[in-house]
This record gives C-alpha cells, structure tokens and sequence, in this order.
C-alpha cells in the first residue's frame, strides 16, 4: 500500500505557491539592482509586489484549508529528529510567507507607493505614509528574504534527498501537484 498523500487542493496550493514564491525571489534581487533600465525595473517592481499580495492571500487560503485537512503522517521510517526539523521548517516557512508580504505591503503603503491590485479594488491604505516605518518594513522585509531562502534551500534539499536518495514516500506525499489520490 502506498503511504497517505497530501489532499489535491493541498499540493495544488503548495507547487502554485512554489512556482510564484522562486519566480519572486530573483525579481525581487534584481529590481533593486542600480543601474537597471528604468522600464525592467518598474515591471519587475509591480509584478513582486502584485505576486506578494497574491501569495499573501494564497497561504492564508493554504493555512485555513489545512486546519480542516492535516498533514498526512511521515512514513514510520523517518526518524524523531528528521520529523522535529522538518515540523520547525515548516512552521518557519509559513511565519516568512506572512512576514514578507505583510512586511512588503508596509514597505510600499508607508513609502507611498501603489500597490495596483489593491489600488484598482479601491482597497485603502493600512498604514500611514512614514519614511521611518517605509525603512523598518524595508529592513524586515530583506531579513525575511535572506531567511526564507536559507530555509528554501534546506526544505528542497531535504525533498530531493528524500525523493531521490532515500525514496521513501516523503516527496510523494506532496507530488505531483495534481492528480493521484490524496486524503
């Protein structure tokens, strides 16, 4: 018997989110670049924003339907201290996937900036315009960035490793992001 996979809207929600979070990460490193042509920059400002409100809004819809839907359990091979650490990366995953975007949307609404999803919903300003608070969020959000790479880079790693080197079931929970039975 194989082992219990996530639910299809699960790993649905999780290689979406994926997908935006890399594609945001080199924009993000890219944009403030000095000496970029003027026209990249603006596109790759409004799409990294944009994307953040999106991912803002996608990992709460991922953290409501997963009180409802649980984690499927970790193959009885995988040891005590293998499943400790992967349970703490995951619950530093989801603080950085609040922190960036909430961080990022201050940044932006304090600098006195659009955010043009929001602005075209007519959805108002949070925040008051500050330079000071625009600077905190600015740092935050950069702390957070480098973080959730290091923490990226540990959760791939450990997905290859158990998807190639050990194959045994833990990658296979969650891929493919669609199809298959899950629970």
């Amino acid at each position: 018997m194989s082992e219990p996979r996530y639910s299809m809207p699960s790993r649905l929600i999780h290689w979406v989110m994926a997908l935006l979070i890399l594609l945001t990460i080199p924009a993000g490193m890219v944009m403030v670049q000095p000496g970029l042509d003027r026209g990249l920059q603006n596109t790759l400002f409004i799409f990294h924003k944009n994307i953040g409100v999106a991912l803002l809004a996608l990992v709460v819809l991922r953290a409501a339907w997963r009180l409802g839907h649980p984690a499927p359990p970790l193959p009885a091979t995988v040891p005590g201290w293998q499943a400790r650490i992967a349970g703490l990366s995951h619950m530093a995953l989801y603080a950085l996937m609040v922190t960036l975007p909430v961080a990022g949307y201050v940044r932006v609404k304090a600098g006195g900036f659009p955010i043009e999803t929001l602005d075209a919903l007519g959805i108002p300003s949070l925040v008051p315009r500050s330079d000071a608070l625009a600077e905190v969020a600015k740092t935050i959000h950069y702390g957070a960035g480098l973080a959730i790479v290091a923490v990226l880079a540990a959760h791939i790693g450990a997905a290859l490793f158990h998807g190639i080197v050990k194959r045994d079931g833990v990658f296979s929970r969650i891929w493919p992001p669609v199809g298959g039975k899950g629970r």
